[in-house]
C-alpha cells in the first residue's frame, strides 16, 4: 500500500471511540477558541468584502455563516468562515509545522457538518483526522524550505486536511477520501507575498483552503477521481511544494499522541514568532514597573526561522502602514506591548500604528539571531529579551515555550476569557454562555446544525 493509501486508511478508520478524554476534550476546547476568533473576525475589514460576494449567492436553504444572516452553499460558508478566522491572527498554530490548522480543518468541518447532519462525535472525529493530515504534511515539507519557496503552509497543508476533514464527515469511503486528497492536492495555494504590502490574502488563504477542502469532498463523493499518490507521488504534494521534503514524517508518530494534542493558543494578535518575546516584554515592564520613558534599548532574539516574517527588512517593519503589517513588525509588537502592557486585538489599532510614543520606542529595538534558542527549534520555539534603561539598569527575561503552547497552556478559564472577550461586543453575554456550554457538551450534541444556528449573528 502507497503513503497516501495508508495515510487515508488511518483516516477513515479513526473513531470517537479509539479517542481518549483528553483528545474529545482538546478538540472541544480548541473549537471554542476557534469560534470566538471567527465570531469577531467576521466584523473586520478583511471579511467584509467576502460577505458582500456571499450575499448575491444567497440560499434559504444554505449552511449559515457565523455572525450574520447570511446563508449559502457549504464551500461558500468555509470561504467566510476560514477568512474571519484567520483575519485576527489569533487562530491556533502548531509550532513544529508552523501553520494553524484551525482555520482550515474546523470551517471546512462545520461547514460539512452542517450538510451531513452529523453529530458531534462525527465532528470531532473529522477535526482530529484533518489536523492530522494537516499538521503532519507541514512537518513533511520543512516549514523553512516551504516559506523559502514563498508558499503559506496554512494555505496549502491545510487544503488537503481540510479535503480530508469534510469527506470524513461526508462518510465518504477510504476511496473516496482517496479521491478528495487527491482532487485537494490540485488546488492547495498560499502566495506569502502578501507581506510586501499588509494585503488581506493571508487571511483569504485559510478561507480558500477550507472551500477548496469541501469541494474536493463533494466532488469525489460525485465521482470525480484525484491522483492515488498525491503526497509522495513524482509530480506530488511534498515534491512539488519542497526542495527538502521527507516523506517518512507523514506516518511517524501517528496518533501518538494525535496532532491536535500539540496545538497551541495564541494570546497575542500577532504572528507566532512574537508571542514568546512578548511574554518576555510583558514580565520584565510589568515585574519592574516600567514605563515607555525608561526603557533605552530593548534586544530581543528571535528565531531565524521567523525573521523573513517579523524583522526583514528593517525598513518595513520599523514602519507599518496597516494591522496586517503591524501583526508582522516585531518591533511594533515589542514598543505596542510596552506602552499598552498587552497585545492582544484593541492593541492592534491604527492609533498604534499612528503613535509617536510607540513609534519612538521601535526605533530603540533590536533584533537579533541567537544560536542558543535554535537548539530545539522547532520543537520549542523559545526567546529571550534584554532591557536596559535610561539609568543603565538591565533586565532580562527568556522563554522556553510561550504562553499558550501545550506545555505552557491557557486554562479553560482562560479559554473562556478569551472567548468573552472576543464575543461578548459582538452577541449578547447570555447567547456566548449558551454557545459555551454546547462546545463542551459536543460530544452529545446529536446534529451539529444546532450549533451552527447558534452561532447567527
Amino acid at each position: 500500500m502507497e503513503l497516501t493509501e495508508r495515510t487515508i486508511q488511518l483516516c477513515h478508520d479513526l473513531s470517537f471511540d479509539s479517542l481518549g478524554s483528553d483528545v474529545q476534550d482538546r478538540v472541544k476546547y480548541l473549537l471554542l477558541d476557534y469560534l470566538g476568533v471567527a465570531i469577531r473576525g467576521a466584523g473586520t475589514e478583511s471579511s467584509s468584502p467576502v460577505h458582500r460576494f456571499l450575499a448575491n449567492r444567497q440560499d434559504a436553504q444554505g449552511v449559515p455563516v457565523i455572525a450574520t444572516m447570511l446563508r449559502v452553499d457549504a464551500p461558500y460558508a468555509a470561504l467566510a468562515l476560514g477568512t474571519a478566522a484567520h483575519s485576527l491572527e489569533l487562530d491556533d498554530v502548531v509550532n513544529s509545522a508552523s501553520l494553524h490548522p484551525g482555520v482550515s480543518v474546523m470551517s471546512a468541518s462545520l461547514a460539512a457538518g452542517y450538510v451531513a447532519g452529523c453529530s458531534g462525535q462525527e465532528l470531532i472525529e473529522g477535526i482530529v483526522a484533518g489536523y492530522e493530515i494537516t499538521v503532519k504534511l507541514g512537518k513533511a515539507l520543512d516549514p523553512a524550505a516551504h516559506y523559502a519557496r514563498g508558499f503559506h503552509p496554512t494555505g496549502t497543508c491545510g487544503t488537503l486536511g481540510a479535503a480530508v476533514a469534510a469527506a470524513k464527515i461526508l462518510k465518504l469511503d477510504r476511496d473516496g477520501m482517496i479521491n478528495a486528497l487527491g482532487i485537494a492536492g490540485s488546488q492547495a495555494a498560499g502566495s506569502m507575498e502578501f507581506l510586501t504590502d499588509g494585503a488581506f490574502t493571508k487571511r483569504f488563504h485559510a478561507g480558500w483552503s477550507a472551500h477548496a477542502g469541501i469541494i474536493a469532498a463533494l466532488l469525489a463523493r460525485e465521482g470525480l477521481t484525484g491522483p492515488t499518490t498525491i503526497i509522495e507521488g513524482k509530480f506530488g504534494f511534498l515534491h512539488a511544494y519542497s526542495p527538502v521534503s521527507d516523506a517518512e514524517k507523514v506516518l511517524a508518530d501517528w496518533g501518538t499522541p494525535y496532532e491536535i494534542m500539540n496545538t497551541s493558543i495564541k494570546p497575542y494578535a500577532c504572528c507566532r514568532y512574537k508571542q514568546g518575546p512578548i511574554d518576555c516584554i510583558l514580565k520584565i515592564v510589568e515585574d519592574n514597573k516600567l514605563s515607555p520613558g525608561d526603557i533605552n534599548t530593548v534586544k530581543i532574539s528571535i528565531l531565524k526561522a521567523g525573521f523573513a516574517l517579523v524583522v526583514d527588512p528593517p525598513e518595513v517593519k520599523l514602519n507599518p502602514k496597516s494591522v496586517v503589517d503591524a501583526q508582522f513588525s516585531m518591533p511594533f509588537g515589542a514598543a505596542v506591548a510596552i506602552v499598552e502592557r498587552d497585545a492582544f486585538l484593541d492593541q492592534y489599532c491604527m492609533k498604534n500604528i499612528s503613535s509617536d510614543i510607540v513609534k519612538n520606542l521601535m526605533s530603540r529595538i533590536h533584533c537579533v539571531e541567537d544560536p542558543e534558542i535554535e537548539k530545539d527549534f522547532p520543537d520549542k520555539w523559545p526567546a529571550k529579551v534584554t532591557i536596559t534603561t535610561n539609568d543603565s539598569r538591565t533586565y532580562h527575561a527568556q522563554v522556553e515555550h510561550p504562553k499558550g503552547d501545550p506545555e505552557n497552556p491557557l486554562s479553560w478559564d482562560e479559554i473562556i476569557q478569551k472567548y468573552k472577550n472576543l464575543t461578548e461586543p459582538v452577541f449578547p453575554a447570555d447567547k456566548c454562555s449558551i454557545i459555551v456550554k454546547s462546545v463542551r457538551d459536543l460530544e452529545n450534541m446529536i446534529d451539529v446544525s444546532e450549533l451552527l444556528e447558534e452561532l447567527q449573528g
